[in-house]
């Protein structure tokens, strides 16, 4: 009866030991380790946003064939009205073209590519940024950035960036996610009459 019971209780923690172990398997392997961000990468990234940088995805993002990275510099104080999301003061994209790092995408006070201002960028600066982004296995990197505060003289709306193949850089979506807005050379902001 004796070695019946200390079989029972053997049993139960073997059992209890191998079952602890499959649910901390399962907790990782639902939670993949972030990939290891390259030594050339975190360089250029530093090189274009400062020691903060912090490299969020690399990769084909463009689905063009070439190296990108989305970097950030993220907020250092947290809003008491957290939103979700990645709250940053800037973001980047930057691409490696033929072993020369160049940025091709800014998202600071306002968002730009190399030919000018996204279209729906609000003409008052933005001084932080809400970020969400998504990799999508047709169209590449979907960003979406939102103000955190109401710029100046404008409204918060959320603004889609992906990259337009056709003119190969990154450019805002219509309101509803279907059609690219080309980007402008300069902003507009109006003058305000002078009797106010």
């Amino acid at each position: 009866m004796e070695i019946c019971v200390l079989l029972a209780v053997a049993l139960a923690c073997v059992s209890c030991g191998g079952g602890s172990q499959s649910s901390a398997n399962n907790e990782n392997a639902a939670q993949p380790a972030a990939p290891q961000v390259p030594d050339n990468i975190q360089k250029a990234a530093n090189s274009d946003l400062g020691s903060e940088a912090e490299v969020i995805v690399f990769g084909d993002l463009a689905k063009n064939g070439k190296t990108q990275a989305l970097v950030v510099n993220r907020l250092k104080v947290t809003p008491k009205t957290a939103v979700p999301g990645l709250l940053v003061s800037r973001a980047t994209i930057i691409e490696n073209d033929n072993g020369r790092w160049r940025e091709i995408f800014r998202c600071d006070e306002h968002l730009q590519n190399q030919k000018g201002y996204l279209a729906r960028t609000p003409l008052g600066a933005v001084g932080s940024w809400r970020l969400q982004y998504e990799q999508n296995p047709q169209k590449g990197l979907e960003m979406y950035f939102t103000p955190l505060n109401q710029p100046p003289g404008g409204y918060i709306q959320t603004l889609g960036v992906l990259w337009n193949p056709k003119v190969q850089r990154y450019e805002t979506m219509d309101s509803s996610y279907q059609h690219f807005l080309m980007e402008q050379p300069t902003l507009e902001i109006p003058e305000l009459p002078n009797h106010l």
